[in-house]
């Protein structure tokens, strides 16, 4: 493989790229070869400041631009991403660690947003009554909010910005994103596709940076709206520190991702299903299953089958033919990783699959934890609550359908839960009964199309309206009700 020479990253500020001044960077390092690939700026408070003055001087020309013609460059901007989509993938593959099948279909999965928040014109619309009273007319419309921003995650460099930019700025806001600083790369990308899409200067901008950054940007009194991917922690700091200077905010936490399987599910549809879902982009998934919990006959034959699943997984470098699982992002990842399976272990979990220590030819250095099973972990031990966050599955075992949904819910997350079966009325009851914000049914990663919102419940999300669809353009906008009377002084002939 070739590596790619670290550079030095840029910020986007007011229609230009602009070096940050601040003195203080941080490596980034490619997962899989643990070498340096670019060096991202930790941006200062003034630089913060200096993005958000130029977003809030683009904002009333933005703001009164018809909506027909805000969408515009983001038909432009759909087609750039699809022309530039192996570019992409191999950014992703490179700073963040996943295969380069995992990086086109996330790109595929932020198209879709950008596509849907092409309908802005319709899903923006208001609400109007004539004659609430007699002569009198009410109506209800969307106006912008101002200048808002992100702060995404390292999982998904790519695919989250684009549950919230297109929204954001299809409805009339000036957008400022703060991106992981792991995995800075793509979004480099991105806004140099944004800048080609044809966007005024202002309306769209890009702040590298760490805590300080994240910090400047929650506090300052012309950032109306936060959004924010991330852990539990962080997502309620995020929250907490955004309400108490009076802005909405949503916020996505981490999750404990159970899947039920009963004894007539379709067993191998099934083990290749949430094999993919554990170990696929190596379990950094906010959807990823991290508990499989069987019910009655179903143990021994499901056990026997994802062992052998999660054994046979070829693991390596993303860009490699064959290669079905990358590295963890990091090597405290990893460590951590490791800590979680052994605290499972002194639990009274057996290790089925063991995937610590063992190395991938020719990425010796990299940071790389192969496919792990667990069997018989406790509900309610360390490993059995905690989002690991990586490539281990607990498997849990029930005598009933009842049972296997009292342990789904027996948590403090509720971000996804699955079920497999060939039982209508069982996915019905499973449905009705389990406390999560997004549902599958034979499905092991249930992530909402772009018209729908992404939900969460529980721990798993901070605030009201979700990303994506009608929820999107509802949190970038804010309503205002009219109510209007007009005196009767027109002459009835003319």
């Amino acid at each position: 493989m070739i590596e790619a020479q670290a550079e030095t990253l840029l910020n986007y500020v007011g229609g230009q790229w602009v070096r940050s001044q601040s003195g203080s960077q941080s490596e980034v390092r490619n997962p899989a070869t643990a070498k340096p690939i670019a060096f991202v700026p930790l941006s200062a408070k003034d630089e913060v400041d200096a993005a958000v003055q130029a977003a809030v001087k683009a904002f009333p020309d933005w703001r009164n631009t018809p909506v027909t013609d805000r969408i515009k460059p983001l038909f432009k901007l759909k087609g750039l991403l699809e022309a530039h989509l192996d570019e992409l993938g191999r950014t992703i593959t490179n700073e963040a660690g996943k295969t380069y099948a995992e990086s086109v279909a996330e790109m595929a999965r932020g198209i879709e947003n950008v596509e849907v928040a092409c309908g802005a014109p319709i899903l923006m619309q208001g609400q109007n009554n004539e004659d609430i009273a007699r002569g009198i007319d009410e109506h209800m419309i969307r106006q912008p909010l101002g200048v808002v921003a992100a702060i995404t995650p390292f999982n998904f460099p790519g695919m989250i910005p684009m549950w919230y930019l297109p929204y954001a700025v299809a409805a009339g806001n000036c957008f400022l994103l703060k991106p992981s600083e792991k995995v800075p790369m793509t979004t480099q990308l991105l806004f140099r596709l944004l800048e080609e899409a044809g966007f005024p200067p202002g309306v769209v901008g890009l702040v590298n940076g760490g805590k300080d950054t994240v910090d400047a940007i929650l506090d300052h009194p012309d950032v109306k709206a936060i959004s924010f991917v991330g852990s539990t922690p962080v997502a309620k700091y995020i929250y907490s520190r955004a309400a108490a200077n009076g802005k909405r905010a949503q916020c996505q936490g981490g999750a404990k991702n159970p899947a039920v399987i009963l004894p007539d599910a379709d067993m191998e549809m099934s083990t290749r299903i949430l094999t993919d879902s554990a170990f696929g982009c190596a379990g950094q998934r906010c959807l990823a299953t991290s508990v499989a919990i069987t019910v009655g006959d179903a143990r021994g034959e499901f056990t026997e089958r994802i062992t052998a699943s999660a054994a046979g997984r070829k693991v390596g470098y993303g860009l490699e033919s064959g290669v079905e699982m990358g590295p963890v992002i990091n090597a405290d990842s990893r460590q951590r990783i490791h800590s979680l399976v052994e605290q499972g272990i002194s639990e009274g979990a057996r290790v089925l699959v063991d995937g610590r220590e063992k190395e991938v030819d020719g990425f010796r250095d990299g940071y790389f934890v192969h496919p792990t099973v667990l069997d018989g972990v406790d509900p309610r031990s360390t490993v059995g609550t905690t989002e690991v966050f990586g490539p281990v599955l607990s498997l849990m075992h029930a005598s009933s359908l009842d049972e296997a949904i009292a342990i789904v819910n027996d948590r403090r997350y509720g971000n996804q839960a699955s079920i497999f079966t060939s039982s209508g009325a069982a996915a019905r009851h499973f449905r009705h009964q389990a406390i999560a914000g997004n549902i599958g049914v034979n499905l092991g990663v249930a992530a909402p199309m772009a018209f729908f919102p992404f939900s969460g419940w529980g721990d798993s999300f901070f605030g009201d309206l979700h990303a994506q669809g009608h929820h999107g353009f509802e949190f970038f906008t804010q309503t205002k009700v009219v109510v209007e009377r007009w005196p009767q002084t027109w002459s009835r002939t003319f």
